[in-house]
Order: structure tokens, then C-alpha cells, then sequence
């Protein structure tokens, strides 16, 4: 995750369309320091857990799947939670590695219970069919075994997923410089660390080398905490719903400049209070705050990484 804290830096330092102003993360560094707030994870009680190697299985393949809510106004990251989860409480075997590598774009339909096309829906099951494929060849079928394999390192699961599972590599280039965001791999992670509350298949003791996890809310709730700046353009290209294509440089500006600005303030926010604050709690927080706010602009990019 140093890769991605590093690259990050970079953008935010050699940004033309997003500026971070330290003003504005002293201003929520100095409203929250005595008061971090914590959300726990599954505070809407919509994912599957049986504290074991199952609850892996299942959140391996939601965060397979966890991108692109946006070009169906109907559908969020609710639906898919909760359908995958009440499709594994009707069968168990639902998620099996050979099972993963077979499901069609109507199947993964019908196990949603989503009666129309999903955005993304051919990616969607080629990740599927992905995960499937290696985790039956390299893992014997199972994300725990996965998981147990990284002797409780969050980096080492991130790197691991990543060299596996080419759907995870979620990384660009940005003015002739690599970009790494890893934002499915390194969610993966924390779902697991905040389902086991840190013990089991979630010990690690690394997690806080974990980021923040870049996706379309957190930019949207940092620009307005007064964190996030954006140019006029930029501003009116989100404004009017346009699209930003993947990997362009405002695309990236945004994502990689939340997680200079998300670990700018974790810094802050340890200088003045002598505590300790995770990029995971942080994130967790600023998502809640925006899912809260259904008037929220955030900007628009079809893509398969969040």
C-alpha cells in the first residue's frame, strides 16, 4: 500500500484539475479529533456472516462485483449485498469455485433478483468467471484458504490479490507516472477485518497500512467538507452529469487526491489528539455521510475498479 499512498502523493502534487487545501482538513481534523467517529461496519445489516470461511467466500465475490452502481439510478451497492447474500442463505454451494466459472449475465440476475440488465453485466460475470477460475486452480477453490495464506498481513492479501486476479489491478498511468489505487483488493481486506471485528480470517496487523478505498462518494463528501477543490471545468463537467472517461486525468485526480487528502488528515488528526485514527474508520465515516446525502453530485466514469 505504499505504492498507492506514494502514487497518490504524486497526482496531488503535479494536479491541474483537483486541488487539496490543507485549510479545509485542518477545519474536519480539528472537528473530529476528540470525537472520531466510528461507524461499524454492516451498520445497515445487509451481509452475509457466519464467522467462517463462507463469510470469506461471499465477500470475495461482492467486492468482485462491487463497481459501477450508478448508470442504473435504481440499483446500489444495497442490492448487490443483500442479493448475493440471500442467494447464499438459499444454497450454499452457490459460490463455489466451479460454480463461479459457469454463471451467465441472466443468472447473475436471477441470484440479485434484479429484473433488468446490470450495468457492467458482461464484466461483471467475466470477474466471476476469474475468481472462479483461480481460485479453483491456485487457492482449492477457497478465498479462506486465500486469506490464510498471507500470515495475517492486509499488504500481503492486497499484493496477492492483485498478482492473481488481473480484475483487482486497479491501476493507471497519470502524466507518464504509475498510478496504483487497488481500491477493490484493498476494501476486500477491510470487509474481512471489520466482519471478524479483527479476529479469525480478519487479524491482521498490518490494517493500517490500508488506504482509504477511492470510489465516486468519498471525492463528493471531501469537495463538500471544503477538503477536495475542483476547477471550474471539472466542476461543471460533474455538475452536468457528464462523463469522465477511465483513467483521464481528472478521473484519477480525484481518486488519488482523496487518499493524499484522507492520509493528510489521519496524520493531523494523530498530532492533535495522540490518537491513532485508521484510513479504514475514516473511509467508513465519509461513505456514510455520503450515501446519507442523496442530493450529492458525485462524478461519473464507467469502470470495472469501484
Amino acid at each position: 500500500m505504499e505504492e498507492v499512498r506514494a502514487s497518490s502523493a504524486w497526482v496531488a502534487d503535479h494536479s491541474s484539475h483537483v486541488t487539496v487545501d490543507s485549510s479545509g482538513i485542518e477545519k474536519v481534523a480539528e472537528s473530529i479529533k476528540d470525537s472520531i467517529p466510528k461507524v461499524e461496519w454492516d451498520y445497515e445489516g445487509i451481509h452475509y456472516f457466519d464467522n467462517g470461511p463462507l463469510t470469506v467466500q461471499y465477500l470475495f465475490v461482492l467486492d468482485a462485483l462491487n463497481f459501477c452502481f450508478w448508470p442504473d439510478k435504481d440499483l446500489s451497492y444495497d442490492h448487490l449485498a443483500l442479493g448475493l447474500k440471500a442467494a447464499l442463505q438459499n444454497d450454499k454451494s452457490v459460490f463455489d469455485a466451479d460454480r463461479l466459472q459457469k454463471y451467465t449475465g441472466c443468472e447473475l440476475r436471477e441470484l440479485l433478483k434484479w429484473p433488468k440488465p446490470l450495468p457492467l453485466e458482461d464484466e461483471r460475470v467475466r470477474l466471476m468467471h476469474e475468481i472462479g477460475l483461480e481460485l479453483e486452480r491456485s487457492f482449492e477453490g477457497k478465498a479462506s484458504n486465500m486469506v490464510g495464506s498471507c500470515g495475517k498481513s492486509a499488504a500481503k492479501l492486497v499484493s496477492l490479490i492483485a498478482r492473481h486476479f488481473p480484475g483487482f489491478r486497479d491501476h493507471t498511468v497519470y502524466k507518464g507516472h504509475q498510478v496504483f489505487l487497488y481500491k477493490r483488493a484493498q476494501i476486500f481486506a477491510a470487509d474481512l477485518w471489520g466482519a471478524f471485528k479483527g479476529q479469525n480470517f480478519g487479524e491482521f496487523d498490518d490494517i493500517g497500512s490500508v488506504t482509504i478505498f477511492a470510489d465516486y462518494i468519498v471525492p463528493a463528501v471531501l469537495r463538500q467538507l471544503g477538503v477536495l477543490r475542483y476547477s471550474s471545468a471539472l466542476a461543471s463537467s460533474i455538475e452536468s452529469n457528464c462523463e469522465l472517461g477511465s483513467g483521464s486525468e481528472e478521473e484519477v485526480e480525484l481518486r488519488a487526491c482523496s487518499i493524499y487528502a484522507v492520509e493528510k488528515m489521519r496524520e493531523l488528526i494523530r498530532k492533535k489528539s495522540g490518537k491513532q485514527v485508521l484510513s479504514v474508520e475514516l473511509d467508513l465515516w465519509l461513505w456514510s455521510l455520503g450515501v446519507q446525502c442523496p442530493s450529492l453530485h458525485h462524478h461519473r466514469t464507467l469502470s470495472i475498479y469501484y
